[in-house]
């Protein structure tokens, strides 16, 4: 019997549907190919968005121990002995910053050091009794280290005062 007769009438229906199942080799490759492109575009993309999640823990503990060191200012009209004086530890288990008081704080000025280790490693962000926040220090594929520090905190890559 040929191919003719078994697709013959109505069963022709049912034949065709048979023979045009499935994906081809190429379709297959396509697919795969359009899944790694975006991958790639994808995967570097989220790196970054998490990274800048974990800029935020040290700059929001910057300004959490500036409220600190300005309370402890209102109570006893020093910056001496204040409580940036100990040094902590801030962040995720695999990006962290620490954060301390640069020199001892004197009755009208410190600044406080917020350096990045781990994941975050190469980034430094401080602020002063001012409120001056500045970006000291910023890894190589971000900038390096600025010949004067950047008079904000820099964010994101490329980005500028």
């Amino acid at each position: 019997m040929g191919k003719s007769t078994l697709c013959a009438g109505a069963a022709q229906r049912l034949c065709m549907s048979r023979q045009t199942r499935g994906f081809t080799l190429i379709e297959v490759m396509i697919a795969v190919a359009i899944v790694g492109i975006l991958t790639a575009i994808a995967l570097p993309a989220y790196r970054n968005y998490e990274l800048r999640a974990e800029l935020v823990a040290g700059t929001n503990q910057l300004s959490t121990e500036r409220t600190l060191m300005e309370q402890f200012y209102q109570d006893n009209r020093t910056y001496v002995g204040g409580p940036c004086a100990t040094s902590q530890s801030v962040g995720s288990s695999g990006a962290k910053f620490n954060v301390a008081c640069t020199a001892t704080p004197t009755a009208t000025a410190y600044t406080i050091t917020a350096t990045g280790t781990g994941a975050v490693a190469g980034f430094a962000f401080t602020i002063d009794q001012s409120g001056n926040q500045t970006t000291t220090s910023l890894p190589s594929d971000w900038g390096g280290a600025p010949t004067t520090p950047y008079t904000c905190w820099i964010m994101a890559k490329g980005a500028q005062c």
